[in-house]
């Protein structure tokens, strides 16, 4: 079968200014995944690949760039899941890691559990010999500016950065040689959370999904309302027996309607079609083209 991959930097109101970076990090990725998917690379591995190389671009909210907390932390969110086998690892809520996705992974491989948050998961990686970087590794002077601003602000509310800010959070999607599905997630949460928010990004349905039967899918947006609709499983129902755009529409059309949330998704079915679309202002994105183009795009509204 012929490999897919697409990724997203986040759905947001993404200022102009900021549009050539979300495109440069989107297509890095692409770029740099892409041709070992074509040497036969399993989908898992291509997926927490292309994150990771988001995870360390400042331009994104995940890894390095990401949000600090109302208390002036960064927690971090991820998941990994394999649609070969429905099996997933998460963790959330974790600090001084610069690759939550890889965190994910490691947990994917443990015999009893799945999904671990703040200092027990924290305990399970120091255990395992996961590397920590200090705070000063992950917090960008753009950051902590915006938090400078925001932190006494009584009118801020943690959906505001669908409005004015450019971070996103960031994923991946990959069909391999063999026709496995896998897909990715991860964040930094919405600015100015409270300490242990744990938003849809590392929820296993809501975040990411992938079910070779159906497709595989990452989400992106306004955590708590994605949560509501489970909106990566149900992107991925949306599969069956509708083409894979009209499925990301229709799972965004339910989100919108029954909850007023915010968020896009990408995708790719059973068959390979990719999907994607979003209600927010933007949409930063990449995908390999048929024609052996990387496409990538900030797409709008």
């Amino acid at each position: 079968m012929k490999p897919r991959l697409i990724v997203h930097g986040g759905a947001w109101n993404i200022p102009k200014s900021r549009h050539q970076s979300h495109l440069n990090g989107c297509t890095k990725a692409i770029r740099q995944v892409y041709p070992e998917l074509e040497k036969g690379r399993n989908a898992l591995d291509a997926v927490e690949e292309a994150v990771c190389i988001l995870e360390e671009d400042p331009t994104f909210d995940a890894g390095r760039g990401a949000f600090l907390n109302s208390e002036g932390e960064i927690e971090l969110d991820a998941i990994i899941c394999d649609g070969s086998t429905l099996n997933f690892g998460a963790v959330a809520a974790v600090k001084n890691i610069l690759h939550p996705v890889k965190a994910a992974r490691l947990l994917m491989n443990h015999p009893e559990h799945c999904f671990m948050v703040g200092e027990g998961a924290q305990k399970f990686l120091r255990k395992m010999n996961f590397p920590e970087v200090r705070t000063e590794e992950l917090l960008t002077p753009q950051e902590l500016e915006f938090y400078q601003r925001i932190k006494n602000d009584p009118l801020f509310t943690t959906r505001k950065p669908f409005e004015p800010n450019p971070h996103g959070t960031v994923g991946a999607v990959a069909r391999d040689l063999k026709g496995n599905l896998a897909a990715a997630t991860s964040t930094g949460g919405t600015p100015r959370k409270l300490p242990g928010r744990v938003g849809d990004s590392p929820v296993i349905g809501a975040g990411a999904f992938a079910d070779n039967r159906k497709g595989a899918v990452s989400a992106t947006g306004y955590g708590e309302s994605i949560m509501k609709v489970i909106l990566s499983k149900l992107t991925c129902d949306e599969f069956v027996g509708n083409p894979a755009m009209q499925a990301a529409r229709n799972a965004i059309h339910i989100l919108q309607s029954r909850v007023h949330g915010l968020g896009g998704v990408i995708g790719i079915n059973s068959v390979g079609e990719y999907g994607f679309f979003h209600n927010t202002e933007y949409m930063a994105m990449a995908y390999h083209h048929e024609s052996e183009k990387v496409i990538a795009l900030i797409h709008s509204r």
